[in-house]
Formats: C-alpha cells, sequence, structure tokens
C-alpha cells in the first residue's frame, strides 16, 4: 500500500506499526445489507448499514461496514491508491480484488455481485443443499420452533404414552420391583446411548426430511439406509396401529356399555372373584380401531400443519392426568378407593419386591391354563415400545431453528426426564397395591387418580390418539422421502413434489395400519413394533460408530460428548434386546431388512452420499497401500495390473472411446475377474485448452469400461503428443506396489496400408519406455477378431518360449483357461533348441519345470539352425518367404535413401532424428531370424486360438522403420497373435 492510502495514527504490534480502520478508509471493502428476499440492492447510507450490525460490532474499529460489495474498481488499482474522484461503486470500473478469484467468494458468502448482477439467495439446509454463510439481515423462514417445542414436548408426547398408563402397573406386578428397575435401566440405557448417537450424527451438518433414515443412509450408504428406513416405517405403520387399540382399550374399560361383545373374567388363577372382571373383546377392539383409523386418516388428509399445531395440545391432559395419578398416590389407602389398594406401604413394597412369572390369557390375566407364559424376555419386548420416539426431534429438523443445538438437548432431556420417571413410577406402583390388583386391573391409573378416574381416561385417548396421529402423520412423510432419494424404482408412486402432502403413502400406512388393527391383541403387535425401533436405533448407533471410528475431514459433529465405544455398546445392546425378546421376531426382521438391502443393491440406483463405506473403503486402501510398501512383490502375491493403453492406430466409430475387444482381452488377464486394469488414453495439445475435453473424455471412457463390465479405471492424460504422453504416464501411474506392470496395446496393423509414417517411431519408442521403466509389454495382434466372453474357442493355445519372461507368458495362458471362452483349449509349449542340443533332456526339464509350477501343457522341442549370414536361396518354400523378400527390398530401399540423403547433405546417416550406423549384416540376421520364427509358426499353430510368443526388444542401432518390418515378417499371416516380453521378475514360483 502507498503512503497515500495511510490515514489516521498507527500502532506498534510485535515490532511492526499497524493502524486502525477508519470509516473513510479505501482498503476497506463496503458492503451494503442484503434485502430479506436475498436480491440485490443499492448501496445503503452509512447510518443504516451500521444500524443493521449487531450492537456489538457499533464499538469496534471498523466504523462502516456494509455487507455485499458493490460494483467494481479497476484491476490497476491494486498497483497505487485511487484518486479522490474515483467512484469505488461505480459499475464501470473493476474490483480491486479481482485478481485475487473474489468474485468466487462473492458466491460463497452469498453477497451482492461486485458487478451488481443479481445472486440468487443460497437455499436453505432442508433444501439439500450446501449451507451458505450470509450476512446482513436474516432470511425470512418458515422455522420457529426451538428445543422446547421443537423436540422435547413431541420426544415426551411419544414416550408417555399408552405403555405407561394401561400396562406399566401390569409390568411392575409380574416382574416385581427389583426386575422392573433393572428393566427400565437397561432399555433406558439404550435409548440414552442412542440419544447420544442420534446428536452428534444430526450435529455434523443440515439434514432433510426422513429423520433416521436420512442420518442412515448418509452415514451406511444407500442401500443400507433403505433397507432399515423401509423397516423404522413400517414400525411407525404397525406403532399407529398400537396407539389407535390402546386408545379404543381405553375407551371401552371407561365405557364397558359401549362394547358390543362383552367379556367377563371370573376366575383368576382357578380362584372365583368377588366381582367380575370386564375385558374387551377383540371384536370390539377391531371395529372400533378400524373407525378410528379410518377417521385418522382423514384428520391426517386435511394436512400437516394443522396437526402441528394441535399435537402439542394433547401434552397437556397427559401432564395433568400424570399430576393426577401422582396425587392420588399419596392419597391412597387401604381399601379405597378400591379393593386390593392398600396406599404407599412398605409390606407391599416387601411382598412386590420380587417378580412372580406365569401363564396368562390373551387378556394379561393370570390363569394357569393360559396360553401365553410371561418371563423378563416377553416383558423386554412388552415395554421397551414405551420408551421409542426419541426420533420425534430429528424428525422435525426441517422445523427448528437450530437442529444443531435443539435436537441434542431436547432429545436427550426427554431421555433422562422419562426413565427417571419410570423409575419413581416402579417405586410408587410397587408399593400402592397389591400384586394380584397390579396383574388384574390394566387401568390402576385411571382406579387411584384423584379426584375421578376420567381424567385419566381422557388423557389416555388424547394422548394416544395424538400419538397415533404422529404416527400416520410422520410414517408417509418417511415413505415419501425413501421414495424422493429415487434409489428404489418400485417407490416411485409413492414420490411427491416439495410442499405437497403424500396422500398416496397415506392410504398405504392406513391399510397397513388397518391390517394390524385386525389382529386386535396390543401385546402381540408391541414386539413387532420393537424389532423395528430396534433396527432403527442399531443403525444410529452404527452409523456414529462408523463415523466416529473412522474420523474423516467431514466428520465435525458440534456435539462433543460421544465416543465411538459408547456407540458400539449402544448398538450391541439394541441386537442382545432384540434376541432377548424373540430369536424369531428378530430373525425375521433382520431376514427382511437384508432382503430389502439386497434388492435395493440390484435394482436399486446408484446413489453417491459420502457415506461412511465409502470413507472406510478409502481408509482400508490407504493402510493396504502403506503395508504393501514399495518392496517387490513376492511372486505368489504377483497380480497383473494392466495399463490399456485405449489409443488406437487409427479411428474408432464415433462414441467409442476404446477399441470394443481391448476391454475383454483385459478381463481375460484376470482369474475370476478379480483385480484392476487402467485404461488410458492421450489427447494431443495444450493442458490449459483441453482439459475440459479430457474430463468429457474421461466421463465416456468410464461410462464404457462399466458399460463392459470390466473391473478398472480410467485416466485421460493430455500432452504434446503421444510419445510424451505416454512416456509420463509411464513414470507416474499408480502409487506403490499398485502401479500397473503391463502395457497392453494394440498391434499397428494399418501403418503400412494406410501409409502411417509416424507409427513407427512412436510404437517403438513406446515399447522402448517400457523396457526402461521396467513394465511388461502385450501386443495383441488380430484383435478384432478376439473372441468375447460368449464366442468358445476349441483349438490350442501355442506358446513359443524363447527368451527367460519370469514366467509372464505361462501365467497369461493358465489366466486364458479361466474364462469361459478359453476353456476347452489346450496349452501347448514350443520350445526353440539349437539343431545339436539333446531335444529330449531339453523336453523332460521343462516338463519337470512345468509340473512343478502345477501348470498342464505338451511340450514339443523344435530344433532351428544357427542363423546364418545370408540366406539361402530358395530353402524356404512357404509362404513366408515372399512376404521375406518383399521385406528385404524395402529396406534396401530405404537404406538406399538414407545414404543418398546423408551423401547430399555430407552428414552421417540419420534415422528418427538420430545419428546411426546400420550393419547390414545384422539387418539379414534378424530378419532370417524371424522368418524361421514365423514359418514354424504357420507350421505348426495354424489352427490354434491364439499364439503367444516372445516380443524382441528394438535393436539398438536400428532405425524403428526396420523394427516395424521386423515385427510385420513375424506376425504374417498369423491371424491371433500375443507378442509378449516379461521384466526382471519373477511372477511365478516352484515354491508353496
Amino acid at each position: 500500500m502507498h503512503n497515500g492510502d495511510i490515514e489516521g495514527g498507527e500502532e506498534e504490534y510485535l515490532g511492526r506499526k499497524y493502524r486502525p480502520v477508519v470509516a473513510h478508509d479505501r482498503a476497506v471493502v463496503e458492503m451494503s445489507s442484503l434485502d430479506p428476499t436475498g436480491t440485490a440492492t443499492g448501496s445503503s447510507s452509512s447510518s443504516s448499514s451500521s444500524n443493521d450490525l449487531p450492537s456489538h460490532l457499533h464499538h469496534s474499529s471498523f466504523k462502516k461496514i456494509k455487507v455485499g460489495l458493490q460494483a467494481t474498481m479497476r484491476s490497476d488499482a491494486i498497483e497505487g491508491p485511487l484518486p479522490d474522484n474515483t467512484e469505488i461503486n461505480g459499475p464501470q470500473t473493476e474490483h480491486r480484488l479481482e485478481l485475487f478469484g473474489f468474485d468466487s467468494l462473492v458466491s460463497i458468502l452469498g453477497l451482492k455481485s461486485m458487478t451488481g448482477e443479481q445472486i440468487q439467495a443460497p437455499s436453505s439446509p432442508r433444501d439439500g443443499e450446501d449451507t451458505a454463510i450470509a450476512y446482513g439481515r436474516p432470511r425470512p423462514s418458515d422455522v420457529k420452533m426451538g428445543t422446547l417445542m421443537g423436540v422435547f414436548v413431541p420426544c415426551l408426547q411419544n414416550i408417555l404414552g399408552i405403555i405407561y398408563y394401561i400396562r406399566f402397573t401390569w409390568i411392575v406386578g409380574m416382574a416385581g420391583i427389583s426386575e422392573s428397575l433393572v428393566l427400565v435401566s437397561f432399555c433406558g440405557l439404550c435409548t440414552f446411548l442412542t440419544g447420544i448417537s442420534l446428536s452428534a450424527i444430526a450435529t455434523n451438518g443440515a439434514m432433510k426430511g426422513g429423520g433416521p433414515y436420512y442420518l442412515i443412509g448418509r452415514a451406511l450408504g444407500p442401500e443400507v439406509g433403505v433397507s432399515i428406513g423401509l423397516c423404522f416405517f413400517l414400525g411407525n405403520a404397525v406403532a399407529g396401529a398400537l396407539y389407535v387399540l390402546g386408545a379404543v382399550e381405553t375407551f371401552l374399560k371407561a365405557f364397558p356399555a359401549a362394547g358390543m361383545f362383552r367379556e367377563a373374567i371370573t376366575k383368576v388363577n382357578g380362584t372365583l372373584t368377588p366381582e367380575p372382571i370386564q375385558s374387551p373383546s377383540s371384536h370390539d377392539l377391531q371395529i372400533y380401531g378400524i373407525v378410528v383409523t379410518i377417521l385418522l386418516c382423514f384428520i391426517v388428509f386435511c394436512g400437516v400443519k394443522m396437526i402441528n399445531r394441535v399435537a402439542p395440545a394433547f401434552l397437556v391432559p397427559v401432564l395433568f392426568s400424570l399430576f393426577c395419578i401422582f396425587i392420588g398416590i399419596f392419597l391412597a389407602k387401604k381399601d379405597h378407593p378400591a379393593t386390593g389398594i392398600t396406599g404407599l406401604s412398605l409390606d407391599s413394597f416387601k411382598e412386590n419386591w420380587s417378580s412372580d412369572y406365569q401363564e396368562t390369557n390373551n387378556a394379561g390375566i393370570p390363569d394357569p391354563e393360559g396360553k401365553v407364559y410371561w418371563n423378563f424376555n416377553a416383558l423386554v419386548g412388552l415395554y421397551f415400545p414405551a420408551v421409542t420416539g426419541i426420533m420425534a426431534g430429528s424428525n422435525r429438523s426441517a422445523s427448528l431453528k437450530d437442529t444443531q443445538r435443539s435436537i441434542p438437548i431436547g432429545t436427550l432431556a426427554a431421555t433422562l426426564t422419562t426413565t427417571a420417571l419410570y423409575l419413581i413410577s416402579v417405586l410408587f406402583f410397587g408399593a400402592l397395591a397389591t400384586r394380584e390388583k397390579l396383574l388384574t386391573d390394566r387401568l390402576l391409573t385411571a382406579t387411584v387418580a384423584w379426584p375421578f378416574p376420567a381424567i385419566v381416561y381422557i388423557g389416555i385417548i388424547l394422548s394416544t390418539l395424538g400419538a397415533a396421529l404422529q404416527s400416520l402423520t410422520g410414517a408417509p412423510r418417511l415413505l415419501a422421502a425413501i421414495a424422493n432419494d429415487d434409489i428404489l424404482p418400485i417407490l416411485n408412486y409413492f414420490k411427491v413434489a416439495d410442499s405437497s402432502e403424500p396422500h398416496i403413502a397415506t392410504l398405504f400406512t392406513a391399510l397397513i395400519c388397518i391390517g394390524c388393527v385386525i389382529i386386535g391383541n396390543l401385546d402381540l403387535i408391541t414386539p413387532t413394533v420393537t424389532m423395528f425401533f430396534l433396527l432403527c436405533y442399531a443403525g444410529v448407533n452404527l452409523s456414529c460408530f462408523l463415523l466416529d471410528l473412522l474420523d474423516a475431514p467431514s466428520w465435525r459433529p458440534r456435539w462433543k460428548f460421544h465416543h465411538w465405544s459408547l456407540s458400539l455398546l449402544g448398538a450391541s445392546l439394541c441386537i442382545v434386546i432384540m434376541f432377548l425378546i424373540s430369536w424369531a421376531f428378530t430373525v425375521v426382521a433382520l431376514a427382511l431388512a437384508s432382503l430389502i438391502y439386497y434388492y435395493v443393491s440390484i435394482k436399486g440406483k446408484a446413489g453417491d452420499w459420502g457415506d461412511g463405506f465409502k470413507s472406510a473403503y478409502f481408509q482400508l486402501a490407504l493402510r493396504s497401500l502403506r503395508s504393501l510398501g514399495a518392496s517387490q512383490v513376492h511372486p505368489k502375491n504377483w497380480y497383473p495390473i494392466p495399463l490399456i493403453f485405449c489409443r488406437p492406430w487409427g479411428k474408432l466409430p464415433e462414441n467409442v472411446p476404446c477399441h470394443p475387444k481391448l476391454a475383454d482381452f483385459a478381463n481375460c488377464m484376470k482369474k475370476k475377474g478379480r483385480g484392476m486394469s487402467i485404461f488410458v488414453s492421450i489427447l494431443d495439445g495444450d493442458y490449459h485448452e483441453r482439459a475440459e475435453d479430457a474430463k468429457a473424455a474421461c466421463k465416456q471412457l468410464s461410462t464404457y469400461i462399466e458399460y463392459k463390465h470390466c473391473e478398472g479405471v480410467a485416466e485421460i492424460v493430455v500432452a504434446p503428443n503421444m510419445s510424451e504422453g505416454f512416456r509420463g504416464v509411464v513414470q507416474t501411474m499408480g502409487l506403490g506396489n499398485l502401479k500397473p506392470n503391463i502395457v497392453v496395446m494394440r498391434y499397428p496393423e494399418i501403418w503400412r496400408r494406410e501409409n502411417l509414417i509416424e507409427i513407427p517411431a512412436t510404437f517403438v519408442g513406446i515399447i522402448s519406455d517400457c523396457i526402461v521403466a521396467n513394465k511388461a509389454v502385450v501386443i495383441v495382434k488380430g484383435l478384432d477378431e478376439w473372441p468375447n466372453e460368449y464366442q468358445r474357442q476349441y483349438g490350442t493355445v501355442d506358446l513359443y518360449w524363447i527368451v527367460r519372461d519370469g514366467g509372464l507368458m505361462l501365467l497369461l495362458s493358465q489366466l486364458l483357461l479361466t474364462k469361459e471362452s478359453f476353456e476347452s483349449s489346450k496349452i501347448q509349449v514350443f520350445c526353440i533348441a539349437e539343431e545339436d542340443s539333446d531335444a529330449e533332456v531339453l523336453k523332460a526339464d521343462v516338463k519337470k519345470f512345468l509340473y512343478d509350477l502345477r501348470m498342464q501343457a505338451e511340450v514339443i522341442v523344435i530344433t532351428m539352425k544357427s542363423w546364418d549370414v545370408q540366406v539361402e536361396g530358395g530353402s524356404q518354400q512357404d509362404e513366408s518367404l515372399e512376404a521375406f523378400t518383399a521385406a528385404q527390398r524395402r529396406i534396401a530401399g530405404y537404406l538406399a535413401d538414407m545414404k543418398t540423403a546423408a551423401q547430399g547433405e555430407q552428414t552421417p546417416l540419420m534415422a528418427d532424428g538420430k545419428a546411426v550406423v546400420v550393419n547390414e549384416q545384422q539387418v539379414e540376421k534378424f530378419l532370417y531370424t524371424t522368418l524361421k520364427l514365423n514359418s514354424t509358426i504357420l507350421r505348426y499353430s495354424r489352427m490354434a486360438a491364439v499364439v503367444l510368443v516372445s516380443l524382441p526388444p528394438p535393436p539398438l542401432n536400428h532405425p524403428a522403420y526396420f523394427y516395424m518390418e521386423y515385427m510385420d515378417l513375424l506376425v504374417e499371416n498369423v491371424p491371433r497373435l500375443l507378442i509378449v516380453r516379461g521384466y526382471r521378475r519373477d511372477v511365478v514360483t516352484l515354491f508353496t
């Protein structure tokens, strides 16, 4: 900054001089406040801007700050001070921060564009978009609910429900005070640990609709999320039936005359009772339950807004009824208000301390001939639905002011409050009445209520109807949220637009609820609900366990009171409780979730939600890579990692980024499809100009690889030419021991036919680069005729094992036989021996070597004359001779042209831009050897399915054109040939 920009006094700090920022300083970035609609507005005055700031900023050293940068200063203004008459906010100038990419910062912060363009207000987190940081006035929003009404009250309303009123006293009578305390503590610990896990996940980012399904799916992946989410939906739908039956049973208990099918029990444990015990008939429960469910569905169809307004009012009668129950407990005396109620008595406390498990009938009345036997495990299944409901707050995440504060505090406060209430109630109920009264009076809470039982009846009915409304409202929205994620196509019928009511999902939920109501037995429904809720809680705990254990950089929950061990303990408790309740129900629930998971994995659409499993795979890959190190891989652990060079010698059909048969051949190099291939293509040009083309080409190549069912990755490299690009690829591709070890490419059969004179130098350069980089090479000739997985081959796989290659050629032949297309073929190994060598000894040695390698192959030894200096005229009377003569003629003409050019320019012989000394006798030797090998292949392997032959390295001081002539002569008239060169490592071993 120039001295002219400095205004005001200076302060010294750490040996440097700084000055305070003043209001009219040009270095201050001026911002204007954002209007409520998120659109750009004109510059505001300094006074209005100041008023928009929080109070603690008015006295800071920043005298004037406007939020939302206006249009812009000249980029060259950054070099020096602005003149006094420069208009900072003028649209005709460029901003001073242009060189620093400030335009992107404007978008991130949601501020007004510096060019005067309007920027749409950042979307709310509940829309599924990234959370934007915005300054200035808050945007208008419908989120108004805080911790109390948004989380604590819904959780309390769902937890304090039907089980407490009409089953809890019976549970105390059956299990006794001691085991009831254990039961409440055990189940409360499970939900408390789940609440901690829920708090950690819910405070790790913004949440959309779907509640626990959204959390589990984004943590464990779409398959697990959908499977557990659908089970949780079924649990909520069945819970609606549970609440409806509870309300109907209470109504029939309060008004027995309303029952159409009355039942009266006169014996308890075979003893006549003084007064008949009225028990609601299952038929009455079914009829009234269906009617109530239909009425509730009509209310739900009216919309969720009215339900959310009325729902908190249902809690008031519940709290008032609890107050009346406890007043009644303290005021109750012996034989008043009913027989068996002793008031708070130490004798009753002692009598009810231990458990008294026994048989009961379907109504829960003790009966020696009853078909239902109760124990601690069965009571866990009956009681656990009383502590469910901790997800009620997370289900309302879209309606909360601050989800990351409200969900942890509200959920855990409701869990601790209700657990404490249940523990206190165990002590009071155990000391209140005799065991017989506890086991026969299902509505003991209403019996002791002060001043009259009707208050409790009203509280029960209102609480259960309110909870049923919550279930019939939440379950369809959960199903709609799963459908809207578009993972499972079969759920498309339940999709809804934003802010629309899920009518079809509501109707489906109502049908499930009515089906459960028809069962009519509350005690049979509760274990089913328990299993689905426990499965969901286990998923939440496992999600937190995985995320906490991996500790990815994105895992930054605001709720700090969590640990992976607590989440693991919570998940273990959920599984233990499931098996305690019923191993049969547990197996059914897990089987259902597994079937849904399997169905989603097959039929579902891929969804990348950044789940924890992806992070786990990444961590596992990193750990495996570190453990592998960079040392040499043992031959027993060697896997082929082919680098498939996709760039063809010639043109491919439009929109086909790779030769179709290259992917088929890559699969042939893997045993049972295991392994990784790297498909590489090179784009000619400047990287800055073709970067976007490279991204598009990489995406196209990845799609094609997936279409060909080949396990591999795609890479696109931009380079000035093919040679430079490949040289960079072969040096840098891969990490550690996961670098590609085999380069696979197509043989350039078209180079002479289409007169592509640049191919020889490029082809030889690629082979030389592979040799220098110590990479094996496999060149496929006749790629167009390579069989796919459906084309079965019946010929032989012939190996011409000429040079030591570490066993690569042998291993490739064995891998070919593992494929269906070559499984009917047999391997033949041809060993080329000198004429005077002992062929039988060589054959025995090779057979013994193959036997030790566990490879079945027929060994054939062929003797070949030592190379001769000159070709004997007429000695080769086969079809290879014509090709040999033509190659001789072309090489001679090429060599004559080189000599003529060199003599005219008075320079040494030049080939491929380099000076060479051509030994014509050595050229003849190479041609002759190649001729003999080609004629041998045609003589013995004309009907082979595929032939493998060693790749000779490019000889020094031979032009690339000559090497292509040698290779053309080698592959002449051989329809399908693999030219293989190993590298200086063994890939097979004799030892176990």
